[in-house]
This record gives structure tokens, C-alpha cells and sequence, in this order.
């Protein structure tokens, strides 16, 4: 469903270069555009297929009525606890994002492709098994940040009910590519029949997630 989704959007967006342009596109465009947004991402079944909801904040450069370049912060409060496999998408999720914006600009309202990489990090994505340290359990879990590659593609539709203020709706595939990663599991030793460490090599992955936003900007 969303691959379709996606592939509608990039077909009207590629016939929306084609379109003449509409009244009104005389006036000079705003270079700077401030915005704050409400998000929610959308892990992928492999993932628990939970959605997180969350809010940022985005700072746009328009080189043109075509073509802008964009920043992107969110932040997603709700701590997960053991989501993902191997509790990667543990603790709460931090996203910043650099890309391009291009599509076509009307006289009150604007059709955009998107394509932003940057980096997801997740506060308790990185969980580990290590030896005690003196307590009556021999074992004991720590948790750290897990910080991965990410990129944002997919369209922006923006409503312009005055030439400062914007509204805009997103949606898209955040594509998240997990690094290989050394770890380790609980393995039983038959010789003495006491509890040991197995080292074990989790594999790089690339999961999809979709992203929606919602939010309001000012252009200057």
C-alpha cells in the first residue's frame, strides 16, 4: 500500500513539471521559510509495526520556486522498551535530516518530491549482554545509543493561504540502515553446565518506515 502510495505521487509529481504555470507566480518568493511540524513514524512489521508519535522543526532555503533545500529535526518522546529485534529501536527515537525539496509551485498551493538523508538515533537502541560486576547475578544488560544512516524520500503538498504563512502535509518511506554490530547472547556450557556469553555478529539491514508530518510555517 505504500509503495503504491508513493509511486502515484512520484507520477503526479512528474506530470506537475509539465503543467504551465499558474497566476500569481510573478511574485517574488520568500528565501527563508521557519516551521514546526507534529510527525508520527510508522516501524516496519519486522519492527513490531508501532507508531510513535512525535513533533520538530524545519528551517527551508529556496533557491528557487522549483528547488529548496531543507533541515529537519523531530524528536519522538515515548521511551519503547524491547522493540525491534535485538531491542534496536529501544528508548525514545531523535531525527535530523538534510535534503532537497523540488516540485511545482502554484499560486496557492504546491506539489514537492522529497529526498532528505541524515542519521536516526535511538537512546536505547544498542542493548548488550556483559559480565557482572560483583553482584549475585553473573550478567548484566546496558543499554546505549544506537545511531544509524537514514534517508527520507517521498512528497509534500503545501497550501498557501498568504504569501508569509504555509501549511504542509508530508508523507514517505524513512528508509533506516542498521550497521553490522557485535553483540552478545546466553549460551550454556555442557562441560561444566554453567550460563556463558556467546559473541554474535548482527547483520546490516535497511528497514522501511513510513513517516507522516503535519505543520505550519513562515516564510521571510
Amino acid at each position: 500500500m505504500k509503495r503504491k502510495f508513493l509511486a502515484l505521487l512520484v507520477s503526479s509529481l512528474y506530470l506537475c513539471f509539465f503543467l504551465p504555470d499558474a497566476k500569481g507566480q510573478s511574485d517574488e518568493l520568500p528565501k527563508f521559510e521557519v516551521g514546526a511540524h507534529f510527525t508520527s513514524i510508522t516501524k516496519s512489521n519486522f519492527s513490531n509495526g508501532d507508531t510513535e508519535a512525535g513533533f520538530g522543526a524545519r528551517f527551508t532555503f529556496n533557491f528557487s520556486r522549483m528547488v529548496a533545500l531543507e533541515a529537519v529535526g523531530n524528536f519522538f518522546p515515548h521511551v519503547c522498551r524491547g522493540c525491534g529485534s535485538f531491542g534496536d529501536n529501544s528508548g525514545n527515537i531523535a531525527q535530523a535530516l538534510v535534503g532537497v525539496k523540488a516540485g511545482k509551485r502554484f499560486d496557492k498551493w504546491g506539489v514537492f518530491a522529497k529526498a532528505r538523508p541524515g542519521v536516526v538515533s535511538f537512546s536505547q537502541g544498542d542493548l548488550r549482554i556483559i559480565a557482572g560486576t560483583g553482584s549475585i547475578f553473573p550478567f548484566a544488560f546496558e543499554q546505549k545509543r544506537l545511531t544509524n544512516f537514514a534517508v527520507d524520500l517521498g512528497g509534500i503538498l503545501e497550501f498557501y493561504p498568504s504569501k508569509r504563512l504555509v501549511t504542509r502535509f508530508e508523507a514517505g518511506d524513512t528508509l533506516i540502515h542498521y550497521r553490522e554490530r557485535q553483540t552478545n547472547f546466553f549460551g550454556f556450557d555442557p562441560t561444566t553446565g554453567a550460563t556463558t556469553l556467546v559473541p554474535f555478529t548482527l547483520r546490516s539491514e535497511t528497514r522501511h518506515n513510513f513517516q507522516f508530518v503535519a505543520g505550519i510555517g513562515w516564510r521571510f
